[in-house]
């Protein structure tokens, strides 16, 4: 380990049917960096023509999900009535609260040549007293996300406030979220003000004040140190972070919460069928699984 980071996360890689999604996020060494508690990045990729994503109707509790493209669109749709396609740059904040159910789907128009599949799906904790907050959905579109640029760095400001720029995004908690793309030769600062702080590298290749970076590996930032995120080739690096929660978070399946009663709750609720369902969307869904891919209990 360097001086600079205090964890390094290799990602656990799936296949979903023509695409890989590459999860850091919870991981056994660690659950959470800031509020962010589930980090998935999936593709790049594009499927068979004909074909596209078709994620079901699914249930989540007690936090927020983000998702934010690279390439391709995504057809949204939640328990609230809510349908909104997402495209690249812009951002799409779910936050499930007391319970939602939504479903994602490529849309109609992209299937004919194979949709598309690229971008970031995070999922955010809400804080400890706001976790059973009332569901809602927020889509914000690709130019209302600030952007800072300067020596061939374009950094998009996903989340939060960063060089002195702010995002209109809903935060629940103290939140950094940047999308940076860096041309070849190109650096930009990385300051140290969160509690917590991680940098992805999407694509391409970087490095921090000269120390490589590996594709797709999560690297925890030693707080209050700034540093200088840099690419010879060009890159595409995510940066998120914030406030440290004082009290663990588990996961089970698609439910996040601080009381594993409460999850418990959750799982019998979504098998007896008593969550919402989604307007248009009501002929499928996803089964409560046996055995989650994802759980972590801290």
């Amino acid at each position: 380990m360097t001086d600079l980071f205090t964890l390094t996360i290799t990602p656990t890689t799936h296949d979903l049917g023509g695409f890989k999604v590459r999860r850091t996020l919870p991981s056994r060494p660690r659950t959470m960096v800031g509020p962010f508690i589930f980090v998935d990045q999936f593709g790049p990729a594009q499927l068979a023509p004909g074909t596209g994503m078709d994620v079901r109707p699914h249930p989540h509790i007690n936090l927020a999900t983000v998702t934010y493209l690279f390439g391709g669109a995504i057809d949204h749709r939640d328990s609230l009535g809510t349908r909104a396609r997402i495209e690249p740059g812009a951002v799409n904040l779910m936050t499930a609260g007391r319970g939602i159910v939504h479903s994602e789907r490529s849309p109609a128009d992209q299937r004919d040549g194979g949709a598309i599949m690229s971008g970031m799906q995070t999922w955010l904790a809400l804080p400890d007293g706001r976790e059973d907050i009332d569901p809602a959905f927020e889509h914000v579109a690709a130019d209302a996300l600030p952007s800072v640029e300067g020596g061939g760095a374009t950094a998009r400001v996903i989340m939060g406030s960063l060089w002195g720029r702010s995002a209109p995004t809903t935060c629940y908690a103290d939140t950094i979220y940047a999308d940076i793309n860096l041309d070849p030769g190109a650096s930009v600062p990385i300051d140290a003000a969160a509690d917590e702080r991680a940098v992805l590298v999407a694509l391409g290749d970087a490095s921090l004040d000269g120390e490589p970076l590996d594709l797709y590996t999560l690297y925890l930032l030693k707080p209050g140190v700034p540093m200088t995120l840099r690419s010879e080739a060009g890159a595409r690096v995510m940066l998120l972070g914030g406030e440290a929660f004082a009290t663990p978070r588990h996961v089970w399946w698609n439910f996040v919460s601080s009381s594993r009663d409460r999850i418990n709750q959750a799982k019998h609720d979504w098998k007896e069928g008593r969550f919402p369902t989604v307007p248009g969307d009501e002929g499928e869904f996803i089964p409560l699984p046996e055995v989650p891919i994802t759980v972590s209990y801290p």
